[in-house]
């Protein structure tokens, strides 16, 4: 009869085991954000990214805005999900207390880009809008003129022209 508990129970670790070895195995892929710089088309942003959250004109110029989660490489995945299943079998499932919570924190980063087009619908500015993505950080824009004072970086979201 006791036998039988312990083997109930180790079925229902295994059962229950597992969940976070699929979430790493399906967290978002990895998107190559080194298209958002100028003249990349905006074919080539939404094959990677997706349709925009936000299209509209302003300025007279066409903007869109991108909303994604930054993930993973496959690589990353697959390891992750290897280790986490290794624990799961070393530990008859008890690992799962702490990888699920784990797994469900680290699910990739929200990022928000504006970009605005020019007449031949290729990137002319990018913006990062990222919450928390640093707005003190120097943005890579081209100086309003060659002089060299005026090169301080902006008080606003990075942007890149």
């Amino acid at each position: 009869m006791k036998f039988i508990k312990i083997g109930a129970i180790a079925s229902i670790f295994f059962l229950l085991g597992g969940c976070s070895v699929y979430m790493a195995a399906h967290q978002p892929t990895k998107k190559d954000v080194s298209l958002f710089r100028v003249g990349t088309p905006r074919d080539a942003l939404i094959a990677e990214f997706g349709v925009p959250v936000t299209s509209g004109v302003k300025d007279g110029k066409k903007y869109e805005i991108y909303r994604f989660t930054q993930g993973y490489t496959e690589g990353a995945k697959t390891a992750r999900a290897l280790a986490e299943g290794t624990a799961d079998v070393f530990t008859l499932g008890v690992s799962e207390v702490v990888t699920t919570p784990v797994e469900s924190l680290a699910d990739g980063n929200l990022m928000v880009y504006e970009v605005t087009y020019d007449s031949n619908d290729c990137v002319d500015q990018v913006t990062n809008l990222t919450p928390g993505a640093g707005n003190a950080s120097p943005a890579q824009t081209a100086p309003a003129s060659n002089n060299p004072q005026a090169t301080s970086p902006p008080a606003q979201p990075t942007v890149q022209k």
